[in-house]
């Protein structure tokens, strides 16, 4: 349920008003727009006489709310959350990007890299150091100490860093990464969303394999439900019958979710395509239909390449791409750090 409050309304009735539904077992949630006040009230709403609640001064209009998703739709949070990382900011007019190798190898190639991708215009870094792979035998990255050449190529650079974590019990190794990133597999690991909710970090959370947009929402609404709002949704492509590509990239479902949430929302055109040659065409794209921000995968040397090889783009490819969105950028209200 949500109730508009009047502009005109004083700080002792709104507070009043607050008790008296916390006292009913309901949780609070409040937005100051410029020129109302939103509350939006989570639990059991049925409790409520939504007659007695439209009869009070204060308030302005009530609606009951459809939607399963509460903290992070945007009839809740009618302006759009701007989430700070350093110096990059993801939404609102924003566009930032992220960039970097799939998986960290070694402490030169990702140094490299990030001075590259730094000099190009991205605004953080990307680098597996644990990686979900198909097959138990393929390279699973190297974990603890992949972390630790991040924040190496960090320091050289200043690039706030960003990690795919795989398990709970992983948590604790990153106390130092800026950007925690959840990958599709794990879009729907409930318990691990909990407890990232219970931490301070911004969340990178990418949809997952062949989920539904309202399930990708609710996944991130596990991670708000705990108390952490800072949450960056990942458009990353979806399984479909569809075999020229790994996945496909589901365009519309940007200014879908950018509609029905308040939440940046970002695009990985790498994995959308699994063809360093759709890269570009398709980070233009994203940024032309009004994303956030882009995540993309770039390796100094792709043939290598341990992880994902046929998706990454060189650097010089990533550079020219950057030139590019510049271009775009102002055509669809957007602002860019680089």
């Amino acid at each position: 349920m949500i109730l508009v409050i009047k502009n005109d309304s004083q700080k002792r009735q709104l507070d009043n008003l607050i008790s008296w539904i916390k006292s009913l077992g309901l949780n609070v949630h409040l937005s100051h727009g410029e020129n109302s006040t939103i509350m939006g009230i989570i639990g059991d709403t049925s409790l409520l006489d939504i007659d007695l609640v439209s009869s009070l001064d204060i308030v302005e209009t009530v609606k009951r709310i459809s939607e399963p998703y509460k903290k992070s739709n945007r009839k809740f949070h009618p302006q759009d959350t701007i989430i700070q990382v350093a110096d990059a900011k993801f939404g609102g007019n924003n566009f930032a990007v992220i960039a970097g190798p799939c998986s960290v190898e070694n402490e030169e190639q990702i140094i490299s890299i990030a001075v590259d991708v730094k000099a190009a215009g991205a605004t953080a870094l990307r680098g597996g150091a644990f990686k979900p792979r198909t097959s138990p035998y393929a390279f699973q990255g190297l974990r603890a100490d992949g972390i630790r050449l991040l924040l190496l190529a960090k320091a050289e650079t200043s690039l706030p860093i960003v990690t795919e974590i795989m398990s709970v019990t992983h948590l604790d190794m990153f106390s130092d990464v800026d950007v925690i990133q959840v990958g599709a597999r794990n879009m729907q690991n409930f318990e691990l969303l909990k407890e990232l909710g219970r931490s301070n970090k911004p969340i990178l959370l990418k949809r997952g394999l062949a989920n539904t947009m309202e399930e990708w929402i609710m996944s991130a609404e596990y991670i708000m439900a705990e108390g952490n709002n800072r949450v960056i949704l990942c458009e990353r492509g979806i399984r479909t019958f569809e075999h020229y590509t790994r996945n496909t990239l589901d365009l519309s479902a940007i200014p879908l979710i950018k509609e029905l949430t308040h939440l940046p929302v970002i695009v990985d055109p790498s994995h959308a395509s699994g063809l360093a040659r759709l890269v570009a065409p398709l980070s233009l794209a994203s940024a032309g239909v009004g994303s956030d921000g882009l995540i993309i995968e770039v390796h100094n040397n792709p043939e290598k390449a341990l992880c994902d090889g046929p998706q990454c783009i060189r650097p010089n490819q990533f550079a020219d791409i950057m030139r590019r969105i510049r271009v775009i950028l102002p055509l669809v209200g957007k602002e860019s750090a680089f």
